[in-house]
């Protein structure tokens, strides 16, 4: 758990950088990979919902995802103890990752 709140940590800075919440940052992220076709959001209130969508069409450019995959590279677990996560290994080459 400790890595994984070190990457968030480490995340806020591009984010605030691009001038992004980082709901919004990964959001987009998640977006650019070019085997999403959709990205689930769990917004709890109507507020938190309207946030979300309002940065559902947020693109990054290949700086920032080249920043944001230095912090969290293509194919690494930052918190492999994590039960919620999905054993399938991921896309380590990260053009494979960008649409």
């Amino acid at each position: 758990m400790r890595a994984t709140a070190d990457a968030v940590r480490e995340l806020t800075a591009p984010a605030a950088e691009a001038g992004l919440p980082l709901a919004h940052l990964a959001i987009a992220f998640v977006r650019a990979h070019p085997a999403v076709t959709s990205v689930l959001i769990g917004p709890r209130r109507p507020e938190q919902l309207a946030d979300l969508l309002a940065g559902a069409d947020i693109g990054l450019d290949g700086d920032l995802l080249d920043r944001i995959d230095a912090i969290a590279p293509p194919g690494t677990d930052v918190s492999p103890g994590d039960l919620s996560i999905d054993p399938t290994p991921a896309l380590t080459d990260k053009r494979l990752r960008r649409r």
